[in-house]
C-alpha cells in the first residue's frame, strides 16, 4: 500500500509544527518541509525582544533540535521557495529547479511585511522584522548615541521600541492614526501603553504622514514628514502590517480572501487535498460566527494540529479561544478573543498599578479581554469567551471577587 506523501511549503512556526505533529500522530509516509530561510523552523516572537537584546541564541529559538528532522525522516529543504502550484498533477515547482510531488499539501507560507510605497525605502538601515537576518541587521544599528525611528505603533513596533531603549538608543514612534494600537485595542489600553513608553523615554509622533526617507551616502538619515519636517535617525524599522503570501494558491485557483479560505480542518474549501495554516489562512472562528485571518503563534499551532489530525484520520481537535501576547519592559500584555460587536468596556483593577484587565462585553458575554500583568483575568477570560457563558458585571468589575467566582 502506497503511503501518503505530505508536502509542507513554508518552514515557519506553522509548517515546522505541522511536520512534527504529523509524526507524533503516527503518519508514516514521506514528509517534505520546504523553507525559504537557511535554517530550520524557529520561534519568531523573541526577535523583537530577547533576540534583539542579545539574551538568547539561535539554539534556544529553534522549534526542534537540528537533528530532529533527519531522525524523524522529515526531508527539510532550506533556501527553497515555491514558485508554482499545479493542482492537476499534485506538484509544486520549486526555486531550485526541482519539482515536489504531494498527496496532501500544507501551505504554511506565512505573510510578508507591508512596504511603504515612498521614496527612500531602498536605503540601507530601513528594515522590517520578519526573520533573524532582519533582527541582526537592526541590532547592529542600535546602541547608545543612536536614534531609531519606528514606523507604525502596533505590537511589534512597540516591542522593538522597548528593546531599543534597553540597548540605550533613542526612539521615536511614528503613527498615522491618532493613537497607538488603533486597529486592535481600545483607547484606554492605547493611552496606558503610550504613557508607559513615554515614562521610559520613547517619543511619539501621532497623526503624522510620512513622505519618504532621507539618506546620506546610501544610508537612511531621517524620515520626512508632511510639510517638509525631517525626523533625524540612524535606523528605521517599518511595522505597518503584513500581507499573506497567497500568490501561488490564488494562481492555482484556490479561493482566497486575504488568505487561503479554509474550513475547521484547515482544509482548502476549493481542493480537499490542500490545507493552509497560520498567517496565510483565512479561517472560520465559530465563537464569533465569522471568518478571519490571524497572525499569532497560538493560531499557527492550532491549525497545524487541525491539519495533521485531518491527514492522519484523527478526530478534529476541540476549538480554542484565539489569543496572543506582547512583552514590553516589565509589562506582560495578554489578549484573548476579539472585541467584535462589543457594546460595553469594563475595567477590572487600577491602570495606575500596571496590573489590570479590560473586558469587552456584548450584553453579558465576554468577547475579549486585554490583560496587563493580570494572568488570572486572562486565563478566566479565555474560558468565558470560549464557553460563551454569561457573567455578572458587578462581580467582574470588583477585584475583591476572585476570577474563579466570576466564572462560576
Amino acid at each position: 500500500m502506497r503511503l501518503t506523501r505530505v508536502l509542507i511549503v513554508g518552514a515557519g512556526h506553522a509548517g515546522g509544527t505541522a511536520a512534527a505533529v504529523l509524526r507524533q500522530y503516527g503518519h508514516e509516509g514521506p514528509i517534505v518541509l520546504v523553507g525559504e530561510e537557511p535554517i530550520p523552523p524557529y520561534q519568531r516572537p523573541p526577535l523583537s525582544k530577547a533576540w534583539l537584546k542579545g539574551e538568547v541564541d539561535a539554539g534556544s529559538l529553534a522549534l526542534k533540535p537540528p537533528e530532529f528532522y533527519a531522525e524523524n525522516n522529515i526531508d527539510f529543504r532550506a533556501n527553497v521557495r515555491a514558485l508554482k502550484l499545479r493542482r492537476s498533477n499534485r506538484l509544486v515547482v520549486l526555486s531550485d529547479g526541482s519539482v515536489a510531488e504531494y498527496d496532501r499539501l500544507i501551505l504554511a507560507t506565512g505573510a510578508r511585511a507591508m512596504v511603504l510605497p515612498i521614496k527612500g525605502r531602498e536605503l540601507k538601515g530601513v528594515t522590517f522584522l520578519r526573520t533573524t537576518a532582519d533582527a541582526d541587521q537592526l541590532k547592529a544599528a542600535l546602541g547608545p548615541d543612536k536614534t531609531l525611528a519606528v514606523v507604525g505603533g502596533g505590537y511589534v513596533g512597540l516591542e522593538v521600541a522597548a528593546s531599543a531603549r534597553a540597548l540605550g538608543a533613542q526612539v521615536v514612534v511614528l503613527e498615522k492614526e491618532d493613537r497607538l494600537l488603533a486597529r486592535v485595542t481600545c483607547k484606554a489600553l492605547s493611552d496606558f501603553v503610550q504613557g508607559y513608553h513615554e515614562r521610559h523615554g520613547v517619543n511619539f509622533e501621532l497623526r503624522c504622514s510620512i513622505l519618504g526617507f532621507k539618506g546620506v551616502d546610501g544610508h537612511v538619515a531621517g524620515v520626512e514628514l508632511a510639510y517638509g519636517r525631517v525626523v533625524p535617525c540612524d535606523a528605521v524599522v517599518v511595522g505597518i502590517g503584513a500581507d499573506p503570501n497567497e500568490e501561488i494558491a490564488r494562481d492555482a485557483g484556490l479561493e482566497c480572501a486575504r488568505g487561503v479560505v479554509v474550513d475547521l480542518d484547515a482544509r482548502s474549501v476549493t481542493d480537499h487535498n490542500i490545507f493552509a495554516i497560520g498567517d496565510v489562512a483565512h479561517r472560520p472562528m465559530p465563537i464569533y460566527d465569522r471568518m478571519l485571518r490571524m497572525e499569532s503563534v497560538p493560531n499557527a499551532v492550532e491549525q497545524a494540529n487541525q491539519a495533521a489530525a485531518a491527514i492522519t484520520g484523527r478526530p478534529r481537535p476541540p476549538g480554542e479561544c484565539p489569543w496572543q501576547w506582547s512583552d514590553q519592559y516589565d509589562l506582560k500584555l495578554q489578549i484573548a478573543g476579539y472585541a467584535f460587536d462589543a457594546d460595553e468596556i469594563l475595567v477590572r483593577g487600577d491602570p495606575a498599578t500596571a496590573k489590570f484587565a479590560i473586558f469587552h462585553l456584548k450584553g453579558n458575554q465576554v468577547q475579549s479581554v486585554e490583560a496587563i500583568n493580570a494572568p488570572l483575568e486572562f486565563m478566566m477570560g479565555k474560558t468565558l469567551i470560549l464557553g460563551r457563558k454569561p457573567v455578572s458585571k458587578t462581580k467582574l468589575r470588583d477585584p475583591a471577587v476572585s476570577m474563579k467566582e466570576v466564572g462560576t
